[in-house]
C-alpha cells in the first residue's frame, strides 16, 4: 500500500514544473480541502469545536481557513508579477477586473443554486432571488484581489505597508467613531456587537436586511463578509504580498523559513495582546484578526517549505497539490454538490439527512457520524478533482 502511494505521488509531483513553489501549492490545497471538510459536516447539530466559527469574539481553527485563502491570494499575486510584468500595468487591471467580476458572478451563481422540492409553496422569485445574499466567500476574494492588484502595481514595499496600515486604521476610525443610528433614533459609536456595529449598520443600510448572511440580527442585519470588513480584508491579501516578497529576496532558504517563523510568533502573540482591548473577531474581520491569522499562515507556510524543500519529504503533498491546483472549481463543485443533497429528498427528508440518519449516525454515532460523514464526502470530492487533474482540466477564472 505504502509503495503504491509512493508511486502515485511521484506521478503528480513530476510534472510540477521545476519553478513552481511546492510549499505553497501544499499550503493552498491544505487550506482548501479544510474549507470544504468544515462546510459539509452530517449535521450543524453535531460539529466538534474546533471545526466550528467562534460563537462572536475569539477564534477557531475554523476561523483560519478563509483568511489563509485571503493570504495565500496576495502569494500567488506577488509572485506571478514578473510573468505579467511585461504585458504592461492597464493589461494587468483589465485582467485583474475580468477575474474579480468572474468570481464575484461564480459567488452569486452559487447562492442562487438551490430549490426547495419539498415545499409546495416554494416560490424561487419570493424566497431566492428577491433575496439574493450579495456578499460571499468568492464574491469577497474577487473585490479583495482586485483592489490588492492595484495596490501591488502603483506602490513599493514601503507604499504596500502604508496601504496595509491604513486600510486597518480606517476600518478602526469607522468602528471606534463614525455615529449612527437605528430605525428609532437611537444613535450609536464605537459597538462591536453582533448585529450592532458601524459594519453592521452599512451592511443593513447599504445591502438591505433580506440580502445579508445574519439576516435575524438586530438591530442591523449584516454579512460576515460585508463591506467595512473588506478593507482589513484586502489588508490581509497584502499581508500575504509581503510574505511573498520576503521568499523572492536572496536570502538563503533556511533564513526565510526562520523569518516567516520569526514574523508568524511575533504577529501571533501581539494580535493575542491586542485581543484584550480590540477582540479578535472573524465576522468583523478586525485588525487584530488580520495579525492573528496572517501570523499563523506564515507559520504554517514555514512548516511547508521546511518540509517540502529543506527535509525533502514532499510525497505528502500530492493530494492537496490535486486539490490546490484547482481550488475554485473545487469549491464551486463541492457547493453545487452540498445544495443538491439539501434539495433531493427521501420521503420528508433531504438526501443528506436520510444519508446521515440512516448510514452514519447509527454505525458511529453523532459527532463521529457527522465527521465521517464529512470525511466522506471530501474522499468523493477528490476522486472527481483527481479525474481532472489528471486530463490537464484546470479551472481558471
Amino acid at each position: 500500500m505504502l509503495s503504491l502511494y509512493r508511486r502515485y505521488a511521484d506521478a503528480i509531483l513530476t510534472v510540477l514544473p521545476a519553478n513552481r513553489l511546492l510549499a505553497l501549492d501544499a499550503l493552498r490545497g491544505l487550506t482548501i480541502t479544510a474549507m470544504i471538510l468544515v462546510n459539509n459536516p452530517g449535521s450543524w447539530s453535531y460539529v466538534y469545536g474546533p471545526l466550528r466559527h467562534a460563537e462572536w469574539h475569539g477564534w477557531t481553527l475554523t476561523d483560519l481557513i478563509f483568511p489563509f485563502f485571503i493570504v495565500i491570494v496576495g502569494m500567488s499575486l506577488q509572485l506571478s508579477l514578473k510573468q505579467q510584468g511585461l504585458t504592461g500595468k492597464f493589461a494587468i487591471i483589465r485582467h485583474a477586473a475580468i477575474r474579480g467580476l468572474k468570481l464575484f458572478a461564480l459567488g452569486l451563481l452559487l447562492a442562487l443554486f438551490y430549490y426547495n422540492f419539498r415545499d409546495p409553496a416554494y416560490s424561487y422569485i419570493e424566497q431566492k432571488l428577491l433575496t439574493l445574499r450579495w456578499l460571499g466567500v468568492l464574491q469577497r476574494i474577487g473585490v479583495v484581489y482586485f483592489f490588492s492588484v492595484i495596490i501591488v502595481l502603483y506602490c513599493g514595499t514601503r507604499g504596500r505597508i502604508g496601504w496595509l496600515l491604513g486600510l486597518c486604521a480606517l476600518y478602526l476610525v469607522g468602528m471606534w467613531y463614525l455615529p449612527y443610528t437605528d430605525s428609532q433614533g437611537a444613535q450609536f459609536s464605537g459597538l462591536l456587537m453582533f448585529g450592532n456595529s458601524f459594519a453592521a449598520w452599512l451592511d443593513h443600510t447599504v445591502l438591505g436586511a433580506g440580502h445579508v448572511y445574519y439576516r435575524s440580527a438586530t438591530p442591523f442585519a449584516f454579512d460576515p463578509e460585508g463591506l467595512w470588513s473588506t478593507l482589513p480584508a484586502i489588508a490581509s491579501c497584502l499581508t500575504g504580498v509581503l510574505i511573498a516578497q520576503w521568499l523572492q529576496t536572496e536570502r538563503s532558504l533556511v533564513a526565510k523559513i526562520r523569518g516567516l517563523l520569526l514574523c508568524g510568533i511575533v504577529a501571533v502573540w501581539l494580535a493575542e495582546l491586542w485581543h484584550f482591548s480590540l477582540p479578535i473577531n472573524k465576522s468583523l474581520w478586525t485588525p487584530s484578526f488580520v495579525l492573528l491569522s496572517s501570523g499563523y499562515c506564515a507559520i504554517a507556510l514555514a512548516a511547508c517549505l521546511w518540509l517540502c524543500d529543506v527535509k525533502r519529504w514532499r510525497r505528502w503533498s500530492a493530494p492537496f497539490v490535486v486539490f490546490g491546483a484547482n481550488a475554485i472549481l473545487f469549491f464551486m463543485l463541492a457547493g453545487f454538490a452540498a445544495r443538491a443533497l439539501m434539495m433531493l429528498s427521501v420521503g420528508e427528508a433531504s438526501l443528506q439527512q436520510w444519508l446521515y440518519r440512516a448510514l452514519y449516525q447509527p454505525l458511529f454515532g453523532d459527532y463521529n457520524g457527522s465527521l465521517l460523514f464529512a470525511l466522506s464526502f471530501l474522499l468523493l470530492s477528490y476522486l472527481l478533482m483527481h479525474w481532472c487533474y489528471k486530463r490537464g482540466y484546470i479551472f481558471k477564472v
